[in-house]
């Protein structure tokens, strides 16, 4: 119950701060596309408002955290609650985590009418653990992770429709292969999709309320989300934020440079596919193994235009682990624990906090 918990209370603190969010599964920015003016005599609400940091068309960057250790359970059936202490431990420490990041999202139609926009996603995660000793079966997952890492990659759309001047709806989807499959990839997929419906009073704020589906904290998850976009009048300060995934307070040093203060939550589910295979065939585990991975990241960002429409990004931040705990999916299949189910998990698991930091360079829209 305690990462629910860290949910809820993160859910009252970002409403409280009014940090501005957006969702990967849900990660979209929907406050930065920009529409082509049109000759149509009707007003429709607009995409963007002012002041906001720059759309990332294209994003290449490199993320990495500091090192930290790892606990594992065995490989079992582990009700909610379970205390850990009581638990055979296996260990290790991640001496290195991080890897390559790209991030793409193209306008395919973008008019005054209607804004559509296709995307993809790749993040790998490497590790180096050392010093693995414990339970066999914690051993197995914590080599299996040494050795071959994790990886998300999918594809994303957006659609973004104004239904007159002041109203608007938002709908975005990904699909996402995660897991530490390589060349060969891996059959299971996870689908996320988030709806809203919102309003632009005026050209310095936007708001949205909707529905998502999503797998930001690790596990299949249907939470409301609240869209909120909002720039002051001189120009210098403003909220970016799609609580409760990611919201960010954004000081604009000029037009070539800005910092934004805040967090964001990411996570994906991860099967483990080679593993999975042994321990079926052991007869240990009957289906995919799947790490529910998701974390909490404070952070400080600083964006400067290097040069036209390219800019660099230097993240510096805190990796809060939020669950690490793993599933086993009779055959592959996909179910819904949310806030009260209460199906048991395959393994306890718990990883340190770390300082992480981040670089990229960007490619962003006009």
């Amino acid at each position: 119950m305690k990462n629910y918990l860290l949910l809820a209370c993160l859910w009252v603190f970002t409403l409280t701060v009014q940090a501005q969010v957006t969702d990967d599964d849900d990660d979209i920015d929907y406050g930065a596309v920009e529409l082509a003016d049109g000759s149509m005599s009707k007003t429709f609400a607009n995409s963007r408002i002012l002041g906001t940091s720059p759309q990332r068309f294209v994003s290449v960057g490199w993320d990495v955290q500091a090192p930290y250790d790892m606990t594992f359970s065995p490989i079992g059936s582990f009700a909610e609650g379970t205390a850990f202490n009581d638990v055979d431990q296996a260990t290790g420490r991640a001496t290195y985590t991080g890897g390559f990041r790209l991030n793409a999202n193209i306008p395919v139609i973008s008019r005054n009418t209607l804004v559509w926009q296709m995307g993809a996603t790749y993040w790998d995660t490497r590790y180096n653990i050392t010093n693995i000793a414990g339970n066999a079966s914690g051993q197995s997952v914590l080599n299996a992770l040494n050795q071959n890492g994790i990886r998300t990659g999918g594809i994303n759309t957006t659609i973004y429709k104004p239904l007159s001047e002041y109203q608007f709806v938002l709908v975005q989807a990904s699909v996402d292969m995660s897991g530490d499959y390589g060349l060969g990839l891996q059959s299971e997929v996870r689908t996320s999709v988030a709806a809203m419906w919102g309003k632009r009073p005026n050209d310095r704020k936007q708001w949205a309320v909707g529905l998502s589906r999503t797998y930001r904290v690790g596990a299949m998850n249907y939470i409301p989300i609240w869209l909120y976009n909002w720039t002051a009048p001189n120009r210098k300060w403003g909220i970016e934020a799609l609580l409760p995934a990611r919201g960010a307070v954004r000081y604009n040093i000029d037009r070539n440079s800005m910092i934004l203060a805040g967090f964001e939550l990411e996570g994906q589910s991860y099967r483990l596919n080679t593993l999975s295979e042994t321990l079926a065939a052991a007869g240990l585990a009957p289906g995919s193994l799947e790490i529910r991975r998701g974390e909490l990241r404070p952070r400080l960002e600083y964006m400067r235009q290097l040069t036209g429409y390219f800019w660099l990004g230097v993240q510096a931040g805190y990796r809060l682990n939020f669950s690490y705990d793993a599933d086993v999916l009779p055959g592959g299949k996909e179910f819904f624990r949310g806030f009260f189910g209460d199906q048991n998990f395959a393994m306890l698991n718990s990883i340190g906090n770390a300082p992480y930091a981040q670089i990229t360079i960007n490619f962003v829209s006009p």
